[in-house]
């Protein structure tokens, strides 16, 4: 029956039918011990049998992925409206709420449709899936795979919760991951302008685009709410007092006659039980709570004086790294309706009605729950939910402003610095952008780089920028401001300021406020006349420039080839957003280093000295100073090689030894011979940098080259 391509041997291509085996192999894990009436009945509505998600997972890869092959033919026609869950474009469906009443095909049948799925699935994986769009399908229908794994279990427990029996539908709870530890008490963050959305690796395309928001300073629990904390509630007549309730959450109460979490029942004793997949239980009043709707979640939040923290909000707290329960134990509802992020573009093809047609009447959960199969959450991951529904396993953790009480505010960069590191720790290719490289010793550090004997560039740059300054400060003109991005200490700029006396004004921008600090008290002083300004923050995500700088033509500066640290698109995308910072008459400095002999530029990124190797680990040392994190410095070894492909150096942060490390609560593996990405050098041609630079709009004016080792100093225009 199997229409398929040839299997031909390829690594990734095995390892895509391994992984797709251990997706798939575990919902009938699931249902082993449950009887075909089990599996046949549906307990509400918005629940599913249990027969039903065994053949639609089955059919969505059929759908999405089979089909798409030149003349598939089907397993069998009469199961597509039958597993068809709500995609509209495919045609008929059977609607949610009668499903239970589909008792043909029988249990047997649908398993032997899963295995048919399977083996053509698996002939056509090991053919070697190439296309991108393919690629993302695969990963769509395992992570859906995954969601309807625990919505398996959500139906079922609601089936179970219907009998009078109490009957257990597992003998221990398939828990995915152990039950993570609980925080205490409040943690304050200042907010600011942080990025919010997926970045890196696979997600739902209601995760993207990563876009900036801006947070008010809040504080947040670093504990979800417990089954105890909801007695109290209970017990001061929360389920009876109106003016805590939304108006639609209180209509719900009396509708519904809720006085209770989903599944709890008071017993003639007054000890409160509750039901659990493995049958009814006394209520854990330690253990957080489940089964609660919004409306409720809502009303609790007023209860206590506070609210329940926005999406945005717990991302970025999540990343902070203060919500060492995020994961693993239920889902947390946040005040923010379901929503489309700022450019969303749904998932091209049938798989557009994935999500965004539900971007309506839904309020987003974040986290995951003690049922979401391990490797399925994410810190960007927005479930969602209608506001009354309650058989999932929710709960909540609440949020504040801050106060004197809770935890000290810590700097915004720590924050940052933190998400970026455990963003970059969980990626598939671990990685860290090499801006975090900067702070006090690594700006000393860097410093003694430029001063050895293998590392030529900024040797060579500043005899170039020497020889040229003259005539660039007379294109410049009297009365313009000159702005450095990314200024460091500031110590080429000096031979500009020297060329150009009639300057306006000088504008520092990094990353680090010690260099900017340090690098404003020495210009000051060399340089009395001059208004020095500074402005701390990432280069690469300015809104505007300071409002009080003078009004003359604005002169950008960026040397040390920094620019060949950013990815084409990148680095692109930033002299893109110089230009429009520096306004239509502005001129640009741009440095970059030259592609020449491998040798020359690999002992330039691992000197003899080992000075780029300690400042390459600085970046451990700070992690372990700043974040708490256990790096062990001697399990790492700096390591630089040329990639030809790239144009460009890498450096990287080589693991040793297969070892374990772990950063604001969370644990990250390391392979022996796996690394941390931590920066690419790119090096251009005179072709690559005038292409580089057209793309954003720039025009060049001229391009000066110094003597081998060669770098390269462009003039441009806006």
């Amino acid at each position: 029956m199997s229409q398929a391509r040839q299997p031909v041997a390829s690594t990734r291509a095995t390892e895509d039918v391994v992984r797709y085996r251990a997706v798939r192999g575990r919902m009938p894990e699931l249902a082993q011990g449950l009887s075909a009436e089990d599996l046949q009945a549906q307990s509400m509505p918005d629940a599913s049998p249990g027969k039903w998600h065994l053949g639609h997972v089955g059919w969505f890869f059929e759908a999405m992925l089979l089909s798409r092959q030149d003349g598939y033919v089907c397993v069998d026609p009469r199961l597509q409206a039958l597993f068809n869950s709500y995609y509209e474009a495919l045609g008929e469906r059977v609607t949610r709420a009668e499903r239970g009443l589909m008792t043909r095909p029988s249990l047997d049948e649908v398993m032997a449709y899963r295995a048919e799925i399977d083996a053509r699935m698996e002939a056509w994986l090991s053919a070697g899936v190439e296309d991108p769009q393919e690629r993302y399908l695969l990963e769509l229908g395992l992570h859906h795979e995954q969601q309807h794994q625990e919505l398996f279990l959500m139906d079922l427990l609601h089936l179970m919760s219907r009998s009078p029996l109490d009957p257990p539908a597992c003998e221990t709870e398939p828990r995915a991951v152990p039950i993570p530890l609980a925080g205490a008490g409040f943690a304050a963050l200042t907010g600011g302008l942080v990025e919010i959305g997926a970045d890196a690796g696979f997600a739902f395309d209601n995760e993207r685009p990563r876009h900036k928001s801006h947070l008010v300073p809040f504080a947040i629990s670093a504990a979800l709410v417990t089954a105890g904390e909801w007695i109290g509630f209970i017990e001061d007549d929360g389920y009876r007092r109106p003016e805590l309730w939304l108006a639609d959450g209180w209509d719900a109460v009396r509708r519904l006659g809720w006085t209770a979490p989903e599944y709890w029942r008071r017993e003639a004793d007054g000890e409160w039980t509750t039901m659990t997949l493995t049958g009814r239980a006394p209520v854990a009043r330690s253990a957080p709570v489940r089964h609660i709707s919004f409306y409720e979640a809502d009303a609790f939040a007023r209860w206590t004086g506070k609210r329940l923290p926005t999406e945005m909000e717990w991302e970025h707290a999540c990343m902070a790294g203060v919500l060492p329960d995020a994961f693993g134990e239920v889902w947390q509802w946040t005040s923010s309706a379901y929503l489309p992020y700022p450019g969303f573009r749904p998932t091209p093809g049938t798989a557009a009605e994935y999500n965004g047609k539900f971007m309506s009447g839904q309020m987003v959960l974040r986290g995951s729950s003690f049922a979401t199969p391990e490797g399925h959450a994410r810190a960007s991951y927005r479930n969602f939910f209608q506001p009354h529904q309650r058989w999932a396993f929710t709960g909540l953790r609440l949020a504040d402003e801050p106060s004197l009480t809770d935890r000290v505010l810590e700097p915004v960069q720590t924050a940052q610095f933190r998400e970026a590191l455990l963003r970059g720790l969980s990626r598939p290719r671990k990685a860290m952008s090499p801006k975090w490289f900067y702070d006090a010793r690594g700006s000393e550090l860097f410093e003694d780089i430029t001063r050895l004997d293998a590392y030529y560039p900024t040797r060579q740059e500043a005899a170039l920028l020497k020889e040229v300054a003259p005539r660039l400060a007379r294109a410049f003109g009297a009365g313009a401001v000159l702005i450095e991005f990314g200024s460091g200490a500031s110590e080429k700029t000096r031979t500009l300021l020297d060329a150009a006396p009639d300057l306006a004004a000088y504008l520092a921008i990094d990353i680090s406020p010690d260099a900017l600090a340090e690098a404003k008290a020495r210009l000051g002083s060399l340089y009395p006349d001059l208004p020095v300004a500074t402005l701390a923050g990432d280069f690469l995500a300015l809104e505007r420039l300071p409002h009080d700088l003078p009004q003359g033509r604005r002169v950008g500066f960026f040397p040390g080839s920094t620019i060949g640290n950013l990815e084409p698109a990148e680095a692109v995308a930033f002299l893109t957003t110089a230009r429009r910072l520096l306004g239509p008459d502005a001129l640009f400095v741009l440095g970059v280093d030259l592609v020449k002999d491998v040798g020359v530029l690999e002992r330039a990124y691992d000197d003899p000295e080992g000075v780029t190797a300690a400042f390459n680990l600085n970046l451990l040392v700070r992690a372990n100073r700043e974040l708490k994190a256990d790096f062990d410095l001697s399990a790492f070894r700096h390591k630089a090689v040329w990639n030809a492909a790239r144009s460009a150096v890498e450096m990287h942060l080589e693991s040793r030894r297969a070892q374990t490390v772990h950063v604001a609560g969370r644990a990250f593996g390391f392979d022996a011979g796996e690394t941390i990405h931590t920066e690419s050098s790119r090096k251009f041609t005179e072709l690559s940098l005038r292409e580089m630079v057209a793309a954003a709009g720039w025009a060049t004016l001229k391009i000066d080259v110094a003597p081998e080792p060669s770098v390269a100093l462009a003039l441009l225009a806006a």
